[in-house]
């Protein structure tokens, strides 16, 4: 199944001795970068009536087209999850997701994920690609994420995303006493010997975390963070890179361990929470449409309070300021 897309404009002189990708980009701003790119390589984007390559130069006046087949989302099944709305309106959606929840079907989670959510939440999703979803969060992390319920609004959440004009705040704990705050910038890539890990690599892509610390506990630290760039894994990787991993992390934590002197209550809890402290915390961005800056704020789930509770108790019984 598809959706038939039809469009036409003239070129301006404005846009005279301009690249036709360049030139495409200003007359069809709906559609991103990369979509024109691929129309003109497979010659559904024609100029006269011509297949031209993205590097030819215009001259003015030409008829610039569109015939092009926008594939609609069928292959993956709608399914009645439940999901926390936190914001919506016909552009965009807000939502506050849970732990366990896979953002976007996969080997091993074919379905029951947020995108199966969406397709039944709001099936005409189904025509923007990948169902709106432009960013992600790990199975295991909860909080804020975005999704563009238009194909206008999906190219203007990605430029925000791409611009770093959108503002992404989490929350997590960490083992170890944080002196301060501080800034990671360090390249990651997928790791040389486990691919389901990435790592921090010296001919990877730009990555940078900023943290400061919230809470000083007896051998952790609470701490916020925010991101410049999205990469995957991003956090749990930078503060595992600078031996502050989270707790829970599965993937980047290393051995488990215990800090001397545990209650029973502490130890029972820290063995429990078998997931990364991480939690999207603050969502920041200007509305697609109307250019409004927007801000939502979310508490942290109960799991993860429990966690802080029970770490706060055990600082206190230690005489520590927390």
């Amino acid at each position: 199944m598809s959706d038939q897309i039809q469009l036409e404009a003239t070129v301006s002189e404005d846009l005279i001795g301009k690249r036709l990708d360049q030139a495409v980009a200003q007359l069809f701003p709906d559609y991103s970068r990369s979509r024109l790119q691929a129309w003109i390589k497979d010659g559904s984007l024609t100029v006269d009536g011509e297949v031209k390559r993205p590097r030819d130069k215009l001259l003015g006046g030409e008829r610039v087209a569109v015939a092009a087949q926008l594939e609609v989302i069928e292959e993956h099944k709608p399914q009645d999850i439940p999901l926390d709305i936190v914001y919506e309106d016909e552009h965009i959606l807000v939502i506050n997701k849970p732990a366990g929840l896979v953002v976007h079907p996969a080997v091993g989670h074919r379905d029951g994920t947020l995108l199966n959510a969406l397709l039944f939440h709001c099936p005409d999703i189904a025509q923007v690609p990948r169902a709106g979803i432009v960013h992600r969060l790990d199975m295991d992390t909860t909080g804020l994420m975005v999704v563009a319920k238009t194909i206008t609004a999906q190219t203007d959440l990605v430029d925000q995303l791409q611009e770093r004009s959108m503002g992404r705040e989490y929350e997590a704990v960490v083992h170890g006493v944080m002196t301060g705050g501080g800034i990671v910038d360090e390249p990651m890539g997928r790791h040389s010997k486990n691919r389901q890990k990435m790592a921090v690599v010296g001919v990877g892509k730009e990555a940078i975390t900023h943290y400061r610390v919230l809470q000083k506990l007896r051998a952790h630290t609470h701490i916020r963070l925010k991101l410049e760039t999205g990469r995957t894994h991003q956090i749990r990787v930078h503060m595992a890179h600078i031996n502050y991993p989270l707790v829970g992390d599965q993937l980047y934590g290393g051995r488990f361990r215990l800090p001397k002197g545990c209650s029973d209550d502490m130890i029972d809890t820290l063995r429990a929470f078998k997931r990364q402290a991480l939690h999207a915390k603050k969502l920041e961005l200007w509305h697609p449409e109307t250019g409004d800056l927007m801000s939502w704020e979310v508490d942290l789930p109960d799991d993860f309070q429990q966690l802080l509770d029970v770490l706060s108790a055990d600082a206190e019984a230690n005489d520590m300021d927390a």
